[in-house]
């Protein structure tokens, strides 16, 4: 076992073009953990990607009867993607370049930020172009860079330019969603609620509001605690305990209509720059608690009764426009176009079959559904290996689970956010987060409605507070870690086909025939004057 990791880690340190084939080290999980991934189920998880992630294709060709016809994948149909929030971030150009190398290697599709506290972090003032603070200069010489209100925050324009280049899809994330530590600005609170409006609604529920404190960066407060008697989150929660939507709207109907006004033109102004060169969009995020509780409720009279009829929901994040989820898929579907993938975006798998089925019921238009699987508690990988763990992340539930979701929806699945920790960083502990990794990326790659899988955190020690430093794929210096190799050879290995076949037919019809993963393919081969010939298709 020894002599295979030193292997592992020798290649670690050279280029990423020079890959490594992975060996699974059955070694480190227990046979109860080989037992829940036994070889039937592993075979059967083979039968439904033959099934379902594979097609037959016959593609006529100019060549002789008999002629070997090469044919090499190019890219995938199936979207394996990654957030690219640590754009020019990583400290030395050289952890940068290896970074980037992996969108169009590793990952063909990338979740781009679009978080409105630190896009936009005063009023009619959006980051979309980059500035000094983004470029990697300023980066590369800031010693603390997590103290930056824009870490994991680059400016859009050059992430989705440089993507543009490496032909990778990209995905814009989030439009609409209500939390206020991580996405509302302080200021549409500070600034567009008037004065009078705030000391009534703390008069009536003895809660006093916060304030942006302006000694602190934009989106540094609220994670530090900052100067306030309450948190934002707090605040909110205190205050919806005490009075119900009617009763608040009445009391700040000024706000009410300013958050939606800046809902609304938020959209559009993203839209506007961006709806053309964004392949896919969670319009919404993290609503079906919400609606699980019965205040975001979608109104059959379309978006001006809701407005009328209930102004605003009482949120878990607090207040929200009364049918939130319901309007952001609206107001995007007029900004994006309609070639734009809209997505409803997700973590809480029990709720979340009934909201997308209610906004079914009333012709709500979105294209696909985000589920989220994170896995940020490091024990919690050491109980997987020992054969325990979450029931949910078990083959036959994993199965389950997307089909009560397919069920709902009728919409593929993004698997839109997924976090997979090693339990620490020794030989043993990657190669327990890479077995984890492989079995469950099969595992949800077999399920037929699935369309793509997204990773998290690429790199430790890079994530939000809160979130594990060990979930990456590499170490925080760019050092390939094991569960790097692991997906490397799923998705350019065991998932690529390349294989020759013979031209059959006479006379004009000459064709090729083969079975392959769906995706762009090259055929080439030697033609009767002895000069190459090649052909690009598409198998879908």
């Amino acid at each position: 076992m020894m002599k295979m990791f030193a292997v592992v880690f020798c290649l670690a340190s050279s280029v990423l073009s020079a890959r490594a084939e992975f060996k699974v080290d059955r070694s480190v999980m227990s046979d109860k953990y080989w037992e829940i991934w036994n070889d039937q189920v592993q075979a059967r998880i083979d039968v439904d990607i033959e099934k379902y992630r594979k097609a037959d294709a016959l593609v006529e060709v100019d060549a002789p009867a008999g002629t070997e016809v090469k044919i090499e994948q190019l890219s995938h149909a199936f979207f394996f993607g990654a957030h690219i929030f640590n754009f020019n971030q990583l400290g030395k150009k050289e952890w940068n370049n290896r970074y980037k190398e992996l969108y169009g290697t590793l990952f063909n599709s990338a979740t781009v930020a679009f978080y409105w506290r630190t896009l936009e972090p005063y009023p009619y003032a959006n980051r979309f172009a980059e500035r000094y603070e983004d470029t990697e200069n300023f980066w590369n010489n800031c010693p603390q860079p997590k103290d930056q209100p824009h870490w994991r925050r680059p400016a859009p324009d050059p992430v989705i330019s440089f993507l543009k280049t490496r032909g990778v899809r990209i995905h814009g994330h989030p439009l609409v969603w209500g939390n206020n530590a991580w996405h509302t600005p302080t200021w549409l609170w500070d600034d567009f609620c008037p004065e009078e409006e705030k000391f009534a609604l703390e008069q009536a529920t003895g809660v006093k509001m916060p304030r942006r404190d302006i000694t602190l960066p934009m989106g540094v407060r609220d994670m530090k605690g900052g100067s306030n008697e309450l948190s934002w989150e707090a605040a909110w929660a205190e205050i919806y305990k005490k009075l119900s939507a009617e009763q608040i709207a009445r009391l700040v109907p000024t706000f009410v209509q300013a958050q939606r006004d800046f809902f609304a033109r938020r959209i559009r102004e993203i839209g506007a720059r961006y709806g053309n060169r964004v392949d896919s969009w969670d319009a919404v995020n993290e609503s079906a608690t919400d609606w699980a509780h019965g205040a975001n409720v979608v109104w059959p009279e379309g978006e001006s009764a809701a407005v009328n009829k209930l102004p605003v929901t009482r949120s878990e994040y607090g207040l929200m426009p009364a049918n939130y989820a319901y309007e952001a898929l609206v107001q995007s579907r007029r900004a994006m176009g309609p070639k734009a993938w809209l997505n409803v975006n997700e973590y809480n798998m029990e709720a979340f079959p009934g909201q997308i089925a209610d906004l079914n019921a009333h012709g709500a238009d979105f294209d696909v559904v985000g589920s989220q699987m994170h896995l940020f508690d490091p024990a919690e990988s050491v109980r997987i290996a020992a054969g325990e763990g979450p029931k949910h992340l078990r083959p036959e539930a994993v199965a389950e689970r997307f089909a009560r979701i397919s069920a709902a929806s009728e919409r593929p699945i993004h698997l839109s956010e997924i976090t997979i920790t090693a339990p620490d960083n020794s030989p043993r502990g990657q190669m327990v987060q890479a077995i984890i990794m492989r079995n469950l990326y099969r595992a949800w790659f077999a399920v037929e409605k699935m369309n793509g899988i997204t990773w998290w955190n690429v790199v430790d020690d890079c994530g939000a507070p809160g979130e594990p430093s060990i979930s990456g794929l590499f170490t925080r210096d760019m050092r390939p870690k094991v569960a790097y190799f692991a997906m490397d050879d799923l998705i350019n290995r065991e998932w690529k086909t390349n294989l020759k076949a013979k031209v059959a037919g006479e006379g004009e019809v000459r064709k090729i025939s083969f079975r392959g993963f769906r995706g762009k393919y090259r055929l080439s081969w030697t033609g009767p004057d002895g000069k190459p010939v090649s052909k690009l298709v598409v198998v879908k």
